[in-house]
């Protein structure tokens, strides 16, 4: 297994723990954040460039694959707002790698691991063509006016899915 952290910062020497924003956690512990390579795709973007992104798993219904998509080949997708796509073609990332031994699962369906201490990368590597990093790890990718629809339907699939920066989202029409 290998974790990432992604950022579109070049310079980061050493990831502090750092309390979560997330009501769901214990705001008295602070922590390192870290996602698998599975779920890399689902950070492949400009930070606040909002998307849906989902994907095959155990409890994926045949009937859910074919709608959602185009391909038999495919399990992963990503869907960004046509507004984005500029940005995705200018935007630089760089991904760090961690060792992997300080960190423990903290959600299976989205790749997140979680550190409680510091975290000096083993590793940094720059991205330069989103699109074809999404392309080469096998993601189908759509460019879409609006997510809100298609994330209705994949939060009522059998998909796992994850919506990121939905705040940046256009609004619903």
């Amino acid at each position: 297994m290998r974790l990432f952290h992604v950022s579109e910062q070049n310079d980061i020497m050493e990831f502090e723990p750092r309390i979560p924003d997330r009501n769901d956690l214990d705001k008295s512990v602070g922590l390192v954040w870290a996602i698998d390579e599975f779920r890399l795709p689902n950070f492949l973007t400009p930070r606040n460039c909002p998307r849906v992104a989902y994907h095959v798993g155990e409890s994926t219904e045949a009937a859910d694959k074919a709608k959602f998509f185009t391909s038999a080949g495919m399990t992963y997708g990503i869907v960004i707002e046509n507004k984005w796509f500029d940005a995705m073609k200018s935007t630089k990332l760089y991904l760090y790698e961690f060792d992997t031994e300080d960190f423990v699962l903290q959600d299976n369906v989205a790749g997140y691991y979680v550190a409680k201490t510091k975290q000096i990368p083993i590793a940094k590597y720059e991205l330069t063509d989103l699109f074809s990093e999404l392309i080469k790890r096998n993601v189908e990718i759509r460019l879409v006016d609006n997510l809100w629809d298609i994330a209705d339907k994949v939060k009522a699939s059998t998909l796992n899915w994850s919506l990121c920066r939905m705040a940046f989202a256009q609004p619903r029409k």
